[in-house]
């Protein structure tokens, strides 16, 4: 019992008390503000409102986004790509009030939907995108050589797949 101080024992006690404290409160307050963004992982179909001038099939596109938090890497693909395919991400950009941002540089082939010629042009492209209900996304896209921005949905390819899997049974 001698080695028992009272002043020891408030002391610890404080210092416990302080500690849980700060513990809870810190808890509390990233269950109320801190949100982790959205799931935009995936495969989507782009559905152009109308044709990319000077392309003659080039209504629907395929956008591949990869996301690390709030940072996203993406490329576009024809929408008749090989879902296997692996293609090098162009496009970077960040996810922000369910906001997406990409911005790089994407091929004319891909872009028409044409055969890739050997020495295939890249045209800057900038994509801005509002997710709506379901994963499904509003949006406009910007080519450097066209002057007017042009509208798409899109839509998780995988979503479809499963409708059509659905509609042919």
């Amino acid at each position: 019992m001698n080695h028992f101080n009272f002043k020891s024992l408030i002391f610890y006690g404080v210092a416990i008390s302080s500690v849980l404290l700060l513990f809870k409160t810190v808890s509390a307050y990233g269950e109320n503000n801190l949100k982790a963004p959205p799931p935009v992982n995936g495969r989507y179909r782009l559905t152009l409102a109308e044709n990319l001038p000077n392309c003659e099939k080039s209504d629907t596109l395929t956008l591949n986004v990869e996301q690390s938090g709030i940072y996203l890497n993406a490329s576009v693909l024809p929408a008749n790509a090989n879902p296997d395919t692996d293609e090098k991400h162009s496009l970077t950009g960040m996810l922000k009030n369910q906001q997406l941002d990409l911005s790089g540089k994407v091929g004319r082939s891909i872009l028409c939907n044409i055969p890739r010629p050997q020495n295939d042009p890249l045209n800057s492209v900038t994509i801005q995108m509002q997710l709506v209900n379901k994963g499904s996304m509003t949006g406009q896209l910007t080519v450097n050589d066209i002057p007017q921005t042009l509208k798409f949905t899109g839509t998780p390819q995988k979503a479809q797949e499963e409708s059509q899997k659905l509609n042919n049974h």
